[in-house]
């Protein structure tokens, strides 16, 4: 999609310095009703000015700011008059450039920490004096820039916040964002509206008229073939481009074989009923099942059938006569993690099948109106367009489906022990009205095989791994603590009823260090 002004009057940038989850803090922003973007800490500043933000948000991340080759930013960023929050390692950052002492910690801090407010300033307005944050440092700012007042400290951290108010430059060396500080929100409203004067005007109402009239910019007198998977994203999709060019538009559903047991079905029935557009549907399990034969690596899976689909896209693009955009349904968490390492410091966490895994030679030029989006404004923007709640509250499904669902090669066998696994899952959870109260629920397939008793005879056969979590926007995940009679309803269900499974493990990690997916 060309580039294009912001929808919001008021934007807030965060400049990302590698820590993985900077988009926690673009969140908590938007929480607040201001659109907030994130950007390369090497963005020039020429590239900002032309933004035009309210405020800017030096992020956290990995280095020692005193490190040679560690990130950094021009000084004449501080000398704008634009507001500037540093946290963790942004607020370290701002402390050496402007003049201040870094040093490395006597006694690291990781965790939740007591913080003391010495002075409220205005980051700390209305708050109490003595707080609980959460702390992941190694480095501490030991004396503040000339011209700053220290705000508030912990045991081991002299100067744990800081602010210089004429200069409009704060910053905490603690995290707002995570909800572990849970009055962080409160810091971070502050300063969008204390010290940046923004307004709460962010919404999906505004956001949806706005990209009705940029996709029929883009678009002009054009055709758009959206790729309809039957999730959250494609729904939001869909139903944006059909309101703005509802004449124009083809559904195209791609069946890769690798949907769970019925939906298939299921998205052709909703769509044909809700969305008065065309829709086709392809049946295409053979020819993605062949490509996949012996790939083992997740992320040549992934690659395999981002390819696959665009080659689907453009062969029946070609039947439809002339096409000339896909729109697909790419989040920003989807960009983020898929961004390569260096652009910002951040590694590759894997690459997002609508992401990183489209062709170097695609003819279709791509229309992705979520991009700017997560996944709980899209939640919002469904129910604002009408989108039944069966879909608007669908669980998060990965575009690869259970290919990465299986870690070892996909074969026909182990896709039935999957779906069979992840039907009696969904059904249990159904039963005790939990659907709604976890982030992702669903069956992992290990290519191995472990040893069993079944009917007095040992048995060699595969073990399910059960993965359940809760979380907000999927940035960020916990194990969810099930009933234990749910568990041992579900594990007893799977070992007698699905043909070739002898064992059921719940996996209790969260994320991070984990991800959601095993792939």
């Amino acid at each position: 999609m060309p580039e294009r002004k912001s929808p919001k009057r008021d934007l807030v940038i965060v400049l990302d310095f590698g820590a993985q989850y900077n988009q926690l803090i673009a969140r908590r922003v938007r929480e607040c009703r201001v659109y907030c973007e994130i950007h390369p800490s090497g963005t020039p500043v020429a590239d900002v000015l032309k933004l035009n933000p309210k405020g800017i948000i030096l992020s956290g991340g990995p280095s020692s700011v005193y490190s040679p080759g560690s990130p950094s930013v021009p000084m004449r960023l501080f000398n704008l008059g634009i507001p500037i929050l540093g946290i963790c390692y942004g607020m370290q950052l701002m402390g050496r450039l402007l003049g201040g002492e870094v040093i490395a910690a006597a006694t690291r801090e990781y965790g939740k920490t007591e913080l003391h407010v010495r002075e409220p300033g205005m980051l700390f307005k209305g708050l109490n004096p003595q707080l609980i944050c959460w702390m992941s440092h190694g480095d501490v700012v030991k004396s503040p820039p000339p011209g700053f007042t220290v705000l508030a400290q912990t045991r081991s951290t002299p100067v744990a916040a800081m602010s210089h108010d004429r200069r409009k430059l704060h910053a905490v060396q603690f995290h707002p964002e995570v909800v572990h500080t849970p009055w962080g929100i409160e810091v971070i409203r502050n300063f969008l509206y204390g010290v940046c004067g923004c307004e709460p005007s962010w919404d999906m109402g505004n956001y949806i008229d706005f990209m009705v009239k940029d996709i029929r910019r883009t678009v002009k007198e054009g055709r758009v073939l959206c790729a309809l998977s039957g999730g959250v994203d494609s729904a939001a999709t869909a139903a944006l481009v059909h309101r703005a060019v509802p004449d124009r538009l083809t559904c195209l559903f791609v069946d890769h074989g690798l949907l769970r047991d019925g939906e298939p079905e299921q998205v052709v029935r909703t769509f044909r009923h809700n969305f008065k557009t065309r829709l086709v549907h392809v049946r295409a399990k053979e020819r993605f099942l062949g490509k996949l034969r012996g790939v083992t690596d997740p992320e040549k899976k992934r690659l395999i059938i981002g390819n696959e689909f665009i080659r689907v896209f453009e062969e029946y693009a070609s039947r439809f006569g002339r096409m000339d955009f896909l729109a697909q349904g790419t989040l920003y968490p989807d960009v983020i993690e898929s961004a390569a390492a260096g652009a910002g410091g951040a590694a590759t966490i894997k690459t997002h099948h609508n992401v990183g895994g489209l062709p170097a030679g695609m003819k279709l030029k791509l229309l992705e109106p979520l991009r700017p989006l997560f996944k709980d404004e899209v939640r919002t923007l469904c129910e604002q367009l009408g989108i039944p709640p069966e879909i608007t509250w669908r669980q998060p499904f990965p575009g690869p489906g259970l290919a990465i669902r299986i870690i070892g090669e996909v074969t026909e066998e182990r896709l039935r022990i999957l779906k069979h696994a992840d039907g009696i899952i969904l059904e249990e959870l159904r039963n005790a009205n939990l659907m709604r109260d976890v982030w992702q629920a669903f069956a992992v397939l290990p290519a191995v095989r472990t040893v069993g008793v079944m009917g007095d005879q040992r048995s060699y056969e595969y073990p399910i791994a059960l993965r359940v979590v809760t979380s907000q926007d999927g940035m960020t995940a916990d194990w969810a603590r099930l009933p234990w009679e749910l568990l041992e309803r579900i594990s007893s269900r799977v070992a007698n009823e699905v043909k070739g499974v002898n064992r059921l493990v719940y996996d209790i990690s969260s994320k991070p260090p984990s991800t959601i997916e095993w792939e």
